[in-house]
């Protein structure tokens, strides 16, 4: 017998290879864990609670189609440039490929998908933006669908709602994304002007120059539980001064407390909060 060789001896409590085999199949597509209190939750029980976590409140990250069948009223979404396409306008190595595989995985042409709708009968334009194409970066598409949204709010005298999620500019396309920020700030002055409302609904994370453009110019500022709302991330902004941040730092909850956001509200009661906004500001059902 070999000396160097080792036999495990065999533990009762070890399934066997019979019983692992039949063990029932689930697959992964069924559970989803949540990232911040750990907890394996069915897909349809998320699905059913709005996407966001039974145990701990957590909202997680939703597409901008998603988002908007969450607040409107059942086949009433009007998509408005549904065929604006992103393109390499300043030749950026391999921005073609990255364009086409973001195409690919989000079903979307751009980072943001923009249309009118209605929010119990109250006819409004709304702006959603997704995390699924280029981290919802802002090109010159994403600036120019929104320049064009409120355009289009402004003729037909509709207020604007917007949802953002963004990374920031997109460096791919240089000083033309930077553009973007001015461009869509002179819209909403433009809007604003002409005496409609503007209501942002800030979601997880809205950073850079959405941050530092449309997203903060809303008459009314909404956010979405425990969002980042940043320009500078914090790990940014620590290198930079050499200081530790408190823990809740630019989180939605920690700039209402500064007076920045308006008002945090669940994603569950999102719809019921702008209806009543709107009625507020004077916007009625239209049959």
């Amino acid at each position: 017998m070999d000396l160097f060789t080792f036999i495990k001896p065999k533990n009762e409590l070890e399934q066997s290879e019979e019983a692992v085999v039949n063990r029932p199949y689930v697959p992964d597509e069924m559970w989803s864990k949540c990232p911040d209190c750990g907890t394996l939750l069915l897909t349809t029980d998320i699905e059913e609670n709005f996407h966001v976590c039974s145990k701990c409140n957590h909202h997680f990250r939703i597409g901008s189609r998603k988002r908007i069948e969450m607040i409107s009223d059942k086949d009433t979404f009007s998509e408005i440039d549904a065929d604006f396409v992103s393109k390499n306008i300043i030749d950026f190595p391999g921005y073609d490929e990255k364009l086409e595989s973001n195409k690919r995985r989000s079903g979307e042409k751009d980072s943001v998908v923009c249309g009118t709708c209605k929010i119990d009968g109250i006819e409004t334009v709304i702006i959603s933006m997704t995390a699924e194409f280029m981290m919802g970066s802002m090109g010159t598409v994403t600036g120019d669908k929104i320049t064009r949204a409120f355009e289009y709010a402004v003729d037909n005298g509709l207020p604007v709602i917007a949802f953002t999620v963004s990374g920031g500019a997109r460096m791919q396309e240089g000083i033309l994304s930077l553009m973007q920020m001015a461009k869509t700030s002179g819209a909403v002055k433009m809007h604003s002007d002409a005496g409609l409302l503007y209501i942002t609904v800030l979601t997880d994370p809205t950073s850079g120059g959405v941050t530092a453009s449309f997203a903060m110019e809303g008459d009314i500022i909404l956010a979405e539980p425990g969002a980042l709302i940043a320009f500078a991330g914090p790990r940014v902004i620590e290198q930079t001064i050499r200081q530790k941040l408190p823990k809740d730092f630019q989180t939605a909850e920690f700039l209402q407390e500064k007076g920045f956001v308006d008002k945090v509200v669940d994603r569950r009661y999102l719809k019921e909060t702008l209806a009543n906004l709107l009625r507020i500001h004077n916007y009625t059902e239209v049959q």
